[in-house]
C-alpha cells in the first residue's frame, strides 16, 4: 500500500486520534486561556519545549520533572498545592487549584529576582542589591504583580496536573480562571485559587461483552460498479461519442434522443396555490441524453415523452424523500418546460472497423469488450475493497461509545480540512487567494461546525481501530514504514508544501495501523455482500 498522495496521508492522519494506538503525549506547560486577550501571559507560560517539536509527538519531560520536583520539595516538609480534581463531559477534567503562601512568597522573590537582573536601575551597579521598593517602583506595581501570578501558575501548574501526566492530551490545557479575576484576589499574605482544565485520552467503551468479536457486516454494492454492465455501458458511451446528432423534425421525443430544455420550477403550497421559485431546480439550455437520466427525479422524464421542439409542458411533480439536496425532499413542484432542441444520434455500425476508434491499439471489437471489461473488473475490485473498507468501519463506530474531547474534535477536524484543502490544490482547483480565504480561522471553524458528526464518526471508528490494533498485536514492517514516509515526503516537495518529520511519521504508522486492522477483520469477520 502506497499513500499516493500528501491529502492521503493527512487524511489518514486525522481519522485516526491519540490514545489507542499509541499512548497520548503528555500535556506541556503550555496552556490556553479563555480570554483571548491573554495570549502573551499564556506564551510566557511555555517550558523549554523545542519549537519544532511536533503537536503529534510525545513531550514527557516538561511536566513530568517539574512535578517530581515538588513532589520532592513537599515531602521534605515544603508546603505543597491543594488540588481539587473533577471529571467533566468530552473526556475533560476540572482542576480547583490552592497555592499557599509560602509557594506565593518564593515565586515572589524569585520574580524580583529575575526583574534585577533584567532592568538596569539607575544608581546601582550590576550585581548590587537592589531595595525592594525601589525596584518595584522602578518596574512598575502592577507588571511586578502579574509576573508574580505567571510564576505562581508556571511553577504549580505541573504539580496540578500530575494525574492525568500520563493520559492528558497535548495542547489541551486550559485555565479558566479569568486573569482580571485573578489580579483582584491575588495577595502575598493569602491562599490563591485558580481552576484549570485539560483533556485527556478518551476510554473506548464496547457495547457488547465479546466487543469485535463475532462481527457481521454487510456491504452493499453499488449496481454502477459491476463490472459487466460498466463495461457495457463503456462502450456503449464510447460508440455514442462517434456518431452524429441530426435533426429531429417529424415527431416527439423518445427514448435515444438528446434535447435541449429551459427548466422552470415553484413549489405547490398545501393548498394546491402556487409557492415560490425553485431556483437550484431551473435551467436554461440544459442537455438531456435521455438514455442517462439517473439524476433526474423520478417521473420528469416520463411527463417528456412525445414533447415537440416549441412546444411547452407543465407538469407537477413530488422530490423523492432520498433526495440529494435536503431543501427539496419531499417539496412538491410544478415544472414548466420548453422544448428548444431535439435531436436523434446516427451511429456506425459497431464492426471489427470501428475497434481502433472506440480504443486505440485495438483491431477487433471484441478486443475493445475485453479490455474494457478487464479495467471495469479492476474498478469494481477496488470498488468493492473500499465499500467493505467503509462498512466495517461504520460498523465499529456504532459498537463503541466515546466521549470525545475537545481538543482531539479540533485537530482531527483541521486535519481533514487541511486535506481538503491540500487535494483542491494538488488538483489546481485554487488560486492563492481563494487558498488564502479557506484557510482563514472563519472558515475552518465552520468546516468544523457543519462537519461536527461526521468528524466524531471517523473519531469514535478509529479509536475503536486503535483498541484492536493493540488488544490484537497487531505488527506492520519497518520497511513498509521507511518507504511510506519516503513517499509523503516526495509529495509534499512536489507541492512545495512545508512538512514536520515527526507528523508524517505518526501520519504514515496510524495508515499502515489502520490497514492491518482491517485486513485482520476482514479475516475474522463475517462478509455478506449486497448488490442494490
Amino acid at each position: 500500500m502506497e499513500l499516493a498522495t500528501t491529502a492521503a496521508a493527512a487524511v489518514a492522519s486525522a481519522a485516526r486520534p491519540h490514545g489507542p494506538f499509541s499512548s497520548p503525549p503528555a500535556v506541556s506547560v503550555s496552556v490556553s486561556w479563555t480570554s483571548p486577550s491573554l495570549a502573551s501571559t499564556s506564551r510566557s507560560l511555555s517550558t523549554s519545549s523545542s519549537a519544532s517539536t511536533s503537536r503529534r509527538r510525545r513531550r514527557w519531560l516538561p511536566v513530568a520533572s517539574a512535578a517530581v520536583e515538588l513532589r520532592e520539595a513537599a515531602a521534605g516538609g515544603g508546603d505543597s498545592v491543594r488540588v481539587t480534581e473533577t471529571p467533566q463531559p468530552g473526556s475533560s477534567v476540572k482542576f480547583s487549584v490552592e497555592v499557599p503562601t509560602s509557594i506565593i512568597q518564593e515565586c515572589y522573590q524569585l520574580t524580583l529576582q529575575e526583574y534585577a537582573k533584567r532592568f538596569k536601575v539607575p544608581g546601582f551597579r550590576p550585581g548590587k542589591i537592589i531595595p525592594e521598593n525601589v525596584l518595584i517602583n522602578y518596574v512598575g506595581p502592577q507588571h511586578v504583580h502579574d509576573a508574580t501570578i505567571e510564576a505562581v501558575l508556571k511553577h504549580t501548574l505541573p504539580q496540578a496536573l500530575s494525574s492525568v501526566e500520563d493520559r492528558a492530551l497535548e495542547d489541551s490545557v486550559r485555565i479558566l480562571t479569568q486573569f482580571d479575576d485573578m489580579r483582584s484576589s491575588f495577595t502575598l499574605d493569602d491562599v490563591f485559587r485558580y481552576d484549570v482544565a485539560v483533556d485527556v485520552a478518551p476510554e473506548v467503551r464496547w457495547l457488547s461483552e465479546d466487543k469485535y468479536k463475532n462481527l457481521k457486516v454487510v456491504v452493499e454494492i453499488d449496481e454502477a460498479v459491476h463490472a459487466e454492465k460498466a463495461a457495457e455501458k463503456e462502450l456503449q458511451r464510447r460508440h455514442k461519442a462517434l456518431g452524429l446528432l441530426r435533426v429531429v423534425a417529424d415527431r416527439g421525443l423518445q427514448i435515444g434522443d438528446l434535447v435541449v430544455l429551459d427548466i422552470f420550477a415553484e413549489s405547490i403550497n398545501s393548498d394546491g396555490s402556487k409557492g415560490e421559485k425553485i431556483s437550484s431546480a431551473e435551467s436554461t439550455g440544459f442537455h438531456l441524453d435521455t438514455e442517462e437520466n439517473n439524476n433526474l427525479v423520478p417521473g420528469f422524464l416520463g411527463s417528456l415523452i412525445g414533447i415537440r421542439p416549441g412546444e411547452t409542458r407543465s407538469f407537477p411533480i413530488q422530490f423523492p424523500e432520498s433526495f440529494e439536496q435536503e431543501s427539496l425532499r419531499g417539496v412538491r413542484a410544478q415544472f414548466t418546460v420548453v422544448c428548444k432542441e431535439l435531436f436523434y444520434r446516427e451511429l456506425p455500425e459497431m464492426d471489427d472497423s470501428l475497434a481502433g476508434k472506440l480504443l486505440p491499439g485495438c483491431n477487433t471489437i471484441a478486443e475493445v469488450r475485453e479490455r474494457i471489461l478487464e479495467r471495469c473488473k479492476e474498478v469494481e475490485k477496488t470498488a468493492i475493497e473500499q465499500a467493505t473498507d467503509n462498512a466495517i468501519l461504520d460498523q465499529l463506530g456504532k459498537l463503541v461509545e466515546v466521549d470525545v474531547p475537545r481538543a482531539l474534535f479540533q485537530e482531527q477536524g483541521q486535519q481533514l480540512y487541511g486535506a481538503k484543502l491540500l487535494q483542491l490544490q494538488a488538483e489546481r482547483r485554487l488560486d492563492k487567494d481563494q487558498l488564502a480565504s479557506l484557510s482563514s480561522q472563519r472558515s475552518v471553524q465552520a468546516y468544523l461546525e457543519d462537519e461536527k458528526e461526521n468528524i466524531t464518526r471517523i473519531i469514535k471508528q478509529m479509536l475503536a481501530v486503535g483498541d484492536i490494533f493493540k488488544s490484537e498485536n497487531l505488527e506492520y514492517s519497518t520497511e513498509q514504514l521507511i518507504k511510506e514516509i519516503e513517499n509523503s515526503v516526495a509529495e509534499f516537495k512536489r507541492y512545495n508544501q512545508d512538512y514536520d518529520e515527526g507528523n508524517i511519521k505518526q501520519q504514515v504508522q496510524d495508515v499502515l495501523e489502520a490497514a492491518k486492522v482491517l485486513e485482520w477483520l476482514k479475516e475474522n469477520c463475517t462478509i455478506e455482500y449486497v448488490r442494490r
